[in-house]
């Protein structure tokens, strides 16, 4: 099945960004974006410190939810600051964003995502890729 393309952008989140945490950059989200649903990809989630990571493919399955950005450009700036991937921070980033996959219960979509690009010897995996109801909050 072929993907929805970004038109309008979408953004999915599995950690801190997700509705349901309390965090600054949460709240920030769910004021400047529209909150669309759940969605999920196959990956594994990596609990890194008190936020999570997530490397995309093999057999487990990450959840998170999709927003649609209304100022795309300006918010994934912001969120790229948050993520620590610009050209303003020092190299090997942390996080990069990328466009990908994401299945929703009505097919799969295409949106940015912040998949982790550093290695994850020593972190353990979130069991069921849910950073929420693994109690993370």
């Amino acid at each position: 099945m072929t993907a929805v393309p970004l038109n309008p952008p979408l953004l999915f989140v599995y950690g801190t960004l997700r509705p349901g945490f309390d965090g600054v950059m949460a709240r920030w989200l769910a004021d400047i974006a529209q909150w669309v649903g759940p969605g999920w990809m196959q990956g594994a989630l990596y609990q890194v410190v008190d936020y999570p990571g997530f490397v995309p493919g093999g057999a487990g399955r990450v959840r998170g939810d999709l927003f649609v950005l209304t100022d795309a450009e300006a918010q994934l700036a912001q969120l790229d600051a948050y993520e620590e991937c610009t050209s303003d921070h020092p190299q090997p980033h942390e996080y990069s964003r990328q466009q990908c996959v994401v299945e929703t219960p009505d097919g799969p979509v295409e949106a940015w995502v912040y998949l982790y690009a550093l290695s994850v010897t020593g972190h353990s995996v979130i069991a069921g890729g849910d950073f929420l109801a693994a109690g993370r909050v």
